[in-house]
């Protein structure tokens, strides 16, 4: 799928995308983090991931997370001093294909946010409970 130009500017943001509670992966995103480690697929899986119910009562595999200051919670390949990925070249699809259209409503919320507040590095706080 061809897509447009990119609208937004990752670095200006605090890296929002990667604090979403579920940051699913597939095997081949799993055998991608094993690979970019030098480790074994199983070993990856326990130490990168792990599973989660969902509503419906299935299951997913998703990142595992750490704190973080900001959004109360990130990925836990979130360099929390730099706000960008320490894995990007193995990251997941999910991530590469983030946000899957040529607009990230939260970077716009952002700018919007900076541009009212007069501060080009305001970020607003967010923590979940």
């Amino acid at each position: 799928m061809a897509r447009g130009p990119k609208f937004f500017n990752c670095s200006n943001c605090p890296a929002y995308c990667c604090t979403y509670d579920h940051i699913t992966t597939t095997p081949a995103d799993i055998e991608r983090l094993a690979s970019h480690f030098g480790i074994g697929v199983r070993l990856a899986t326990t130490k990168y991931t792990k599973l989660v119910s969902q509503e419906d009562g299935t299951k997913i595999r998703v990142l595992r997370h750490q704190k973080d200051e900001i959004f109360g919670t990130a990925c836990q390949f979130l360099d929390l001093e730099t706000r960008r990925c320490t894995v990007y070249e193995g990251r997941p699809k999910i991530c590469r294909e983030y946000p899957g259209t040529v607009r990230c409503g939260f970077y716009d919320f952002l700018m919007a946010e900076r541009s009212s507040q007069d501060d080009p590095e305001y970020v607003p706080s967010f923590t979940r409970g």
